[in-house]
Order: structure tokens, then C-alpha cells, then sequence
């Protein structure tokens, strides 16, 4: 198949003519624009949706293959941009958050590898940072934070890493009266529920970092602790304890916190239970207004901390809570679900990762009151938009149900009250009615008719990105020329559903110059030209 003659000759004279005015453009490129990086444009573009990534790996003690999962991801999802695109310096601080806590030695039947789940695998973390540093950023420039139990930050493999890979590691565990006085970030809290004041520890939320936020699959108390409650090891002591109970004030600073904060939760928390947020009817000290109280906390702290990216390292997942589980011996359990779940909004990520654990996202009280304070339009994993997000960085819109899911455990408000006997150990999957989505004209307005995107980058080497939209589904092929209208490759030819998408050429054969993509759909054609230098 052929591009109609009239259209190849109109197309090339201007891509011939654009071929010239790329010479200075992409030197200019290559000297200044290139000093910048961020994350992949189409993640940055669909801040309403969750990417997950498929890995298959065997067994979590395979830490070679683990490290490659996280650069292999890293790769396509870190990438060279330029200033006016939107990217960070590379001379920026990059600041990664792992799920890094106390892993519970005491507990009978403790083994190191038996532990493994509870902390977001430094392997993985350690790809990503070799990604990151593989687009330029200073190997010097890279931080882990995190308040809770630095005792335990050998046995989980993070000090070694850390000193393979320059990252600062260090023991900031101390209260605020202690750190000194650069190790702490102070952040004004706007309108917080308990908050007025929280003390990070730097570099995170300074102005010129990069945050990372990787937390772990995995269960806890508080149901699944995923991205949005990772951020909490952040925070400088006491101020970390958000899981204090009601009428706990954590011991720090008055000053730093709402003078109405215990009457704002309690009229919240009767307001949440005459709404009939599922569960919040567990009796007080151990139930909803303790649920209320935590959620409260968690969601100031979200308000004021912006990370780049919120990623849910699933290669392994974990039930019970820390060590404890549903096991006969009264243990947790690993389970390898191969997933690495990320988007921009961690409510959302963490929406589809309780999906992907088996759960049902609107049985939790922290999405009701994320959707309330405006941090989500929905908690309805079917309204979340979920991409299959490819190893060479291709980008498929996937109905959720074609995903696996792992059932792991949880004693999240264990219904044992009101003549219920549920196990410690369940699944919190009743079946839910979810209120319709918020409206958004802005975010929700989509296109009626076919899109084909200029590509990304342009011009490029050796790799670029085509974004395309159908508004149904159907089969999709895009075909690339070359000058003379012979097709060079096939980057995408099968049934897609309606939607964006994302396809990527790469090709290392080919040779500098002017080259051409063609969309077609059902009678629907499109061709862009796009440049290629190396």
C-alpha cells in the first residue's frame, strides 16, 4: 500500500523545508534543551489514569531480574525533556520514598526473606535510579527518606544500595528538637483538618527536588497501604504517627495543629457514618473514628506534597499486616502478582491497586473522604482509565477485568461486633453502589473524531512516541515511510479500544532524514512527517 502521490509530494516538500530549519533547532537541542528531564508525556498528559506494567518474574528473591524490571520501567517512563516542555534540571535533587518501615523482628517465625514483602524491594528502586541516571541527573543527587526504624535499613538491602548507587541514606529518625535544623522542610497546611504545620524532612517538598513516591502492594490495618499512605515517612517524629488513635494529640507542637481539629473530626466522622461510608459503624476506639482520624491526617499531608510520580512496586505482594497473616502458622504471605502500578494521582493508583488486591475500593472510607476534599472525581475503578503499559514504553487502554487480581488479606475493620463474626483475616469486597463521577467538563471533554498526534520527540533518536485517539473501538494501523513511499515498518496493526493510546517507533536500522506516518481506521486515514537525526 502506497501514499496517494498528491499527498506524499505536498507532505515531503514541507517536511523537506522543515528537514532545514531542524538543523539549528536541534543543535540548540542537543547543547541546552537536552539538560532537562521529567516523566514520559503521555503519563504527564493523562493525569486520570493508572499505567500498570506486567513483569514475570518467578521468585522475590531474584534480585537481578527484580533490578531490571525497575530499569527496565524506569527507561520508558523517565525521559529527556526540555525546559519549555516542562522538564526538571538535572542538576535537581531527585528524592525517592519507598515504603521503607519497621519490619516487626519480634514477632515469632521471623525470617529475612519471610519479611521481604513489607518494604518496596530495593532492587527495584535501585533500577530505577540507574534509569534516571542514564538520562543525565548527577549520581550525587539522589535521596531516600524515611522517619521509621532506620535499624532496619540493612536486613531490608537498602544500605548497600545505597551505597552502591551514592544515594543519601541516612538515620533522620530523630524529632524536630533533635534533627538539625537543614534536615527538616517546614510546609504551611491551607485549610487542614489537623495539620496547620508539618515538618518533612529535606530535601522533600524543597523547591528544586524531584519526588518519587514508591510504595509497596501490600496489606495493613488501614486496609492497603499504598502511595497515599507511604508519604506519611516523610514526616519528621511525631508528626509521622498518623495512625494515633481519636483524642491522641501525637505530642507535638500545639501551634502546629487545628485548634478545632478533635471537634472537625468528630462532626466529620458522625457526618461519614449518617452517609454510611461501609465499616465506619465499628465501635469507636478500634473502628471508624479511628479510621476518621488517620484518614484526616493522611489527606493533609497529601494536600501540601506533590511527588512526580506515584508508583505501586507489585512485582510481589503482601497480605496480613507486616508479619502477621492469615498463613496456618499465623504469618504473612508473598505472593508474586508481577504488577507495577503508576500514574500521577496517587488516590487513583491507589484506587486500582486495592482492585488489583482483591478488594473493592469503595468499601474504604479514605476514598470517600479523598472524593470529598476534591482530590479524585470518582473512586470507581471502572471510571479510572487503566493503560497496559508496554516494556518498549507503548501505551494500551485495557479493560481492568483483563487484569489478575490477588486476594491479600487484610483485618481492616474486622466485622466482629452487631453479632457479626467475620475472620481477622478477610477480604473487604462487598459488593459496593458507586455514586456517579464528578463533573469535570474540562477533563471529561474528549474528542468526537479520530486524532493523530504530532509525534514525541521531534525531531528524534532513536526512539519517538505517536499518540492517537479513536472515539470507538476498532482496528488501528500506523504505517511509516520513508521519503520515497516505501513503508519501512508496522508499528501497531490490531483492535484497540475507544480511546488514546500510545504507540512508539524505534527503529535503529533506520537513517537520518524526513519519514512519514500514516493512521488508519475503517475507511479513516492521517499522515504526519516527522524528523529522524543522529
Amino acid at each position: 500500500m502506497k501514499i496517494n502521490r498528491r499527498t506524499f509530494l505536498t507532505t515531503s516538500t514541507l517536511a523537506g523545508a522543515a528537514l532545514l530549519s531542524y538543523g539549528d533547532a536541534y543543535g540548540k537541542l542537543t547543547r541546552n534543551e537536552e539538560k532537562y528531564f521529567g516523566i514520559n508525556a503521555f503519563i504527564e498528559n493523562h493525569p486520570e489514569a493508572v499505567f500498570i506494567m506486567k513483569t514475570s518474574i518467578k521468585d522475590k528473591t531474584d534480585s537481578s531480574a527484580i533490578k531490571q524490571a525497575g530499569l527496565g520501567f524506569g527507561k520508558t517512563v523517565f525521559v529527556n525533556k526540555s525546559a519549555s516542555e516542562g522538564g526538571t534540571p538535572l542538576t535537581s535533587k531527585v528524592v525517592i520514598k519507598p515504603n521503607l518501615t519497621c519490619r516487626q523482628t519480634t514477632t515469632q517465625g521471623y525470617t529475612t526473606v519471610g519479611s521481604m514483602g513489607i518494604v518496596t524491594d530495593a532492587n527495584f528502586v535501585e533500577g530505577i535510579v540507574e534509569s534516571i541516571k542514564n538520562i543525565g541527573v548527577i549520581p550525587g543527587s539522589f535521596y531516600i527518606r524515611e522517619t521509621n526504624c532506620p535499624s532496619d535499613f540493612k536486613e531490608s538491602g537498602y544500605l548497600d544500595m545505597a551505597a552502591r548507587t551514592g544515594i543519601d541514606l541516612r538515620d533522620l529518625s530523630g524529632t524536630v528538637d533533635t534533627l538539625n535544623a537543614d534536615d527538616v522542610q517546614w510546609i504551611d497546611v491551607n485549610e487542614g483538618v489537623w495539620f496547620k504545620k508539618i515538618p518533612f524532612l529535606a530535601p522533600v517538598n524543597s523547591p528544586d527536588t524531584f519526588l518519587i513516591n514508591i510504595a509497596k502492594l501490600k496489606a495493613h490495618s488501614m486496609g492497603m497501604t499504598l502511595c497515599a499512605k507511604n508519604l506519611q515517612g516523610t514526616i519528621a517524629h511525631n508528626y509521622q504517627e498518623h495512625c494515633r488513635g481519636y483524642g491522641y494529640d501525637m505530642d507535638i507542637a500545639k501551634e502546629h495543629v487545628n485548634p478545632a481539629a478533635w471537634d472537625v473530626i468528630s462532626a466529620n466522622y458522625n457526618k461519614h457514618l449518617g452517609e454510611n461510608i461501609p465499616r465506619w459503624d465499628k465501635p469507636e476506639t478500634s473502628g471508624g473514628l479511628w479510621m476518621e482520624t488517620w484518614a484526616s491526617r493522611c489527606l493533609d499531608t497529601n494536600s501540601v506534597t506533590k511527588p512526580k510520580l506515584h508508583i505501586i512496586e507489585g512485582i510481589y505482594g503482601r497480605d496480613g499486616n507486616f508479619i502477621d497473616g492469615p498463613s496456618p502458622d499465623g504469618t504473612a504471605t508473598d505472593y508474586m502478582c508481577n504488577y507495577i502500578i503508576f500514574g500521577k494521582n496517587q488516590f487513583y493508583v491507589d484506587n486500582i491497586g486495592v482492585w488489583l488486591a482483591g478488594h473493592e475500593p469503595g468499601n474504604f472510607g479514605l476514598f470517600h473522604m479523598a472524593l470529598e476534599r476534591g482530590f479524585t472525581a470518582t473512586f470507581n475503578p471502572v471510571e479510572i482509565p487503566v493503560y497496559e503499559w508496554k516494556a518498549d514504553g507503548t501505551a494500551v487502554l485495557t479493560p481492568l477485568k483483563n487484569f489478575d487480581r490477588f486476594p491479600l488479606k487484610t483485618k481492616y475493620l474486622q466485622r466482629d461486633y452487631n453479632g457479626q463474626n467475620e475472620d481477622l483475616w478477610h477480604m473487604v469486597n462487598e459488593p459496593f453502589s458507586y455514586p456517579l463521577a464528578v463533573k469535570d467538563t474540562k477533563k471529561n471533554m474528549k474528542p468526537e473524531s479520530f486524532v493523530l498526534q504530532q509525534n514525541y520527540p521531534n525531531p528524534f533518536n532513536p526512539s519517538t512516541a505517536i499518540e492517537f485517539f479513536i472515539p470507538q473501538s476498532g482496528n488501528v494501523r500506523i504505517e511509516i515511510y520513508d521519503v520515497t513511499g516505501r513503508i519501512v515498518q508496522v508499528i501497531t496493526d490490531g483492535y484497540f479500544s475507544a480511546g488514546s493510546h500510545l504507540a512508539i517507533w524505534k527503529n535503529l536500522k533506520a537513517h537520518s532524514g524526513v519519514y512519514f506516518y500514516r493512521m488508519l481506521y475503517s475507511g479513516f486515514s492521517k499522515t504526519k512527517s516527522m524528523v529522524l537525526l543522529k
